[in-house]
């Protein structure tokens, strides 16, 4: 097989190759970290129920400040380079 056969090119799409284990690279890395020093701290759970209810708790506390997501993704110093799509 040809060096450059397994790759295709495109003037729509660039490919970026990653490190198959990033956490500093991705953005849900802080989410989770938001959740275990928010809603998840100093907590015993007393069944998987009491687990999700509370992730989900916290995760809604977190999914209306926009502010704290975009810190997320900043933090991993990547961008995005198509506009976030509007909701009409």
């Amino acid at each position: 097989m040809d060096a450059g056969a397994d790759q295709d090119t495109h003037d729509w799409i660039t490919c970026y190759f990653l490190p198959a284990y990033a956490p500093d690279l991705n953005p849900v890395e802080g989410i989770w970290s938001l959740l275990r020093r928010g809603s998840q701290v100093n907590t015993a759970f007393t069944d998987p129920d009491h687990l999700i209810s509370t992730l989900r708790h916290g995760l809604r506390q977190i999914q209306y400040r926009s502010n704290l997501i975009d810190g997320c993704l900043a933090e991993t110093g990547l961008t995005f380079t198509t506009s976030r799509r509007q909701s009409q």
